[in-house]
């Protein structure tokens, strides 16, 4: 096999009816020398199986059992600590890669200056339309699946926010310089803090929109994943905003705690959102210690980095539009003001 080393984490919790494809794809990769972790996340024993038995007695492949779900977060961290490649690659178990896609990554991954990879994230079902292609960062720590539903109709590579955790590769010495996953978030936005201490340290993310992974995706809210949602915003502006962002916006901060805080209630989940203060509150050392580390590391100006946050929300991923189209005109006038005092 020629072509650079890549190894690639995936993993299975719960109902997994793609894994089998999922790590099929990831074996088929073309020019790249490819090794595979399979993380058993506490996966339905079927769909596991199913999984193993596609790949048969494949030596490039390895198999791990915590015994428990381990979170994405966590369960990354175990993967790539297995592996000794010169990139390592994140692929949700519900991603079908296209065989070049990897070898397409590396290739921009291995280009001076540039941090996580991303590729171009399409739906399953309409391939030609995008699922993400980056992650949109917005000034109050929300992020979403950007270009949803959109066609891509690009060629080269662009810069993103936010490189998406459903398939994204970077250099190992990268990973190890961060130190992979800040294990507390479990799930949801670890992806989007990793790149954006990139962003802070002068690597950029990336998207490669030639490199397609193809997504069964699924939207879904319920309350947990709303909790660590939640939960994991307020651990994202806690660590990596600079203490001037935080009190140049902490008027619209509380007015949006205050709003989320009401919808919670409304949608029925307001006791996730308390929660998740709750678990703030409990792990506040850690938390003094992650933002102590995120900020210590910063080599990017906080006037240039954050330069990458966005004031509008996409009605598509928030909504409802009305509603939306008012709150961005608050937002960009706000931070029209806010960013000169940086």
């Amino acid at each position: 096999m020629t072509g650079p080393s890549v190894g690639v984490v995936v993993l299975a919790y719960a109902d997994e009816p793609y894994l089998a494809d999922c790590v099929t794809s990831v074996l088929a990769s073309r020019d790249v020398d490819v090794r595979l972790v399979l993380v058993d996340n506490a996966c339905t024993p079927a769909d596991l199986q199913r999984a193993i038995d596609a790949v048969g007695d494949d030596p490039r492949t390895a198999v791990l059992r915590p015994g428990r779900n381990t979170g994405f977060a966590g369960g990354c961290n175990l993967g790539v600590a297995q592996l000794d490649t010169e990139f390592v690659a994140l692929v949700n178990s519900d991603c079908v890669l296209e065989p070049d896609a990897l070898a397409l990554l590396a290739a921009e991954a291995a280009r001076p200056g540039v941090g996580p990879v991303m590729a171009s994230v399409r739906l399953a079902d309409q391939p030609a339309l995008i699922n993400s292609a980056g992650n949109p960062v917005h000034l109050v720590g929300l992020s979403w699946a950007g270009e949803m539903n959109l066609p891509e109709t690009r060629t080269e590579p662009f810069d993103v926010t936010g490189a998406s955790g459903a398939c994204v590769l970077l250099a190992a010495s990268t990973w190890k310089a961060l130190d992979g996953f800040d294990e507390e978030y479990f799930a949801y936005l670890e992806d989007t803090e990793l790149s954006l201490r990139c962003w802070r340290t002068g690597l950029a993310a990336r998207c490669v929109p030639t490199a397609v992974a193809r997504h069964h995706y699924e939207f879904s809210r319920n309350t947990n994943k709303m909790y660590l949602l939640e939960r994991n915003r307020l651990m994202l502006l806690a660590t990596v905003w600079p203490a001037r962002a935080l009190a140049l916006l902490a008027p619209l901060l509380l007015a949006i705690e205050a709003m989320l805080t009401v919808y919670a209630v409304a949608a029925g989940w307001g006791g996730g959102k308390v929660r998740g203060w709750v678990w703030l509150w409990r792990n506040r050392t850690h938390i003094a210690a992650r933002r102590r580390l995120v900020q210590g590391e910063r080599s990017v100006p906080d006037r240039e980095w954050m330069t990458r946050l966005t004031p509008n929300l996409d009605p598509q991923a928030i909504g409802p539009a009305p509603l939306t189209r008012v709150a961005n005109v608050v937002f960009r006038g706000y931070w029209a003001v806010a960013r000169r005092m940086l």
